[in-house]
């Protein structure tokens, strides 16, 4: 396999408040990780999807993988303690699965929305520069805090970009990159993600188109505006 999505799925969703992991949770009669399933099994640059899943909840997945004819689903991963020892599981085991020179897409679990146009310019731009993330442009005014009250210092915004995921990286560069990081404790601890990692690691990232469209459901409020999303209609003048 050549181009593999690599879902992250093995978060507790604790600030959901609910009874069950927020990516089980369903909306409209249809759990939200199927919903992020669907959006690679139906792109046509996606050979195979994998996913680090919380443990105890792999059967479940298989059988909802089934349900919804997930057919590009190769492999359910175990997760770690933490979002980057579970990414290295998942970069591990797509030693089995994914050839040389193979792209990785690496994606939250509980960003359904993502649409066929943001995986493809990743990609895009993974192929021309070895990598690529989502990223879109500020549009708040960004301050420095003197303290917990006050500031005096602001950012200008034109500097800064805001990263979401899908990213893509080639496999070859993220297994290195997973396998010195963890043996030199470099960009694996706290917030750490796949880019602040590569980063570390002394590598440049490329910008990928995003969308806003593309949210993260942390906690019950983006369960709202993901349902809201899901029925909106576009008004047909704007263009």
């Amino acid at each position: 396999m050549n181009t593999v999505a690599l879902l992250l799925a093995s978060g507790k969703g604790q600030r959901t408040r609910q009874d069950i992991p927020k990516q089980f949770i369903n909306v409209y009669d249809k759990p939200i990780i199927i919903y992020t399933l669907e959006n690679f099994q139906k792109h046509p640059e996606i050979d195979g999807i994998v996913v680090v899943c919380l443990d105890g909840w792999q059967d479940i997945l298989r059988a909802y993988a089934r349900q919804y004819n997930i057919t590009k689903l190769k492999a359910i991963v175990n997760g770690g303690a933490t979002v980057q020892e579970s990414t290295r599981n998942g970069v591990f085991a797509l030693k089995e699965i994914i050839t040389g020179g193979g792209i990785i897409v690496l994606h939250d679990g509980i960003r359904p929305l993502v649409d066929e146009e943001v995986i493809s310019d990743v990609i895009a731009t993974c192929r021309k520069y070895g990598n690529g993330v989502t990223s879109l442009p500020y549009t708040e005014q960004i301050f420095r805090k003197t303290d917990e009250i006050s500031t005096k210092e602001y950012i200008v915004r034109d500097t800064l970009r805001r990263v979401q995921t899908p990213q893509a990286y080639t496999f070859d560069k993220m297994l290195w990159a997973y396998e010195k990081a963890f043996a030199e404790g470099i960009g694996i601890h706290g917030s750490s993600y796949a880019n602040t990692m590569m980063v570390d690691l002394g590598e440049t990232l490329y910008f990928a188109s995003g969308s806003d469209r593309n949210i993260k459901i942390t906690t019950v409020e983006d369960i709202e505006l993901f349902k809201a999303l899901l029925t909106a209609k576009k008004t047909a003048w704007l263009k």
